[in-house]
């Protein structure tokens, strides 16, 4: 028995130790260089178009049926994060994903996010069940 509060209390200490000084400076960065610019929706369908392949700011507009100006201050935001990078032809910009594990992340969080949704509609379902 007198091991059992020691181990949990070895447990708890442990994951304290966790959030290091390092692990608070990363979680800061990440709020600032990414977060900021993945809280709109249209920036995130803006990653995943660019994920099929580069395009334009035309293209982007047309694709995502929103007017050029509003596209490129989006543009502007992924950018200014380094979250897209551009090649320049000519008079043409083209806007490229900059890393493909960024699509990755955010599957990864729509997963997360429909298995939640899909417990809260279980959990709503069964209580209906319980006052039929």
């Amino acid at each position: 028995m007198y091991d059992e509060p020691v181990n949990i209390r070895l447990f708890a200490y442990k994951q304290v130790l966790m959030v290091t000084a390092t692990l608070k400076q990363e979680i800061t960065q990440l709020e600032a260089n990414f977060c900021a610019a993945l809280s709109d929706p249209i920036r995130l369908l803006i990653l995943y178009a660019l994920n099929e392949a580069p395009r334009n700011v035309t293209d982007l507009a047309t694709e995502l049926t929103i007017n050029q100006p509003t596209m490129s201050r989006h543009l502007k935001v992924l950018r200014d994060r380094g979250l897209v990078s551009t090649v320049r032809a000519g008079t043409t910009i083209t806007y490229h994903l900059t890393d493909s594990r960024l699509i990755q992340a955010l599957d990864l969080m729509r997963g997360i996010m429909r298995d939640h949704l899909a417990y809260q509609s279980n959990l709503i379902n069964e209580t209906i069940q319980e006052n039929v």
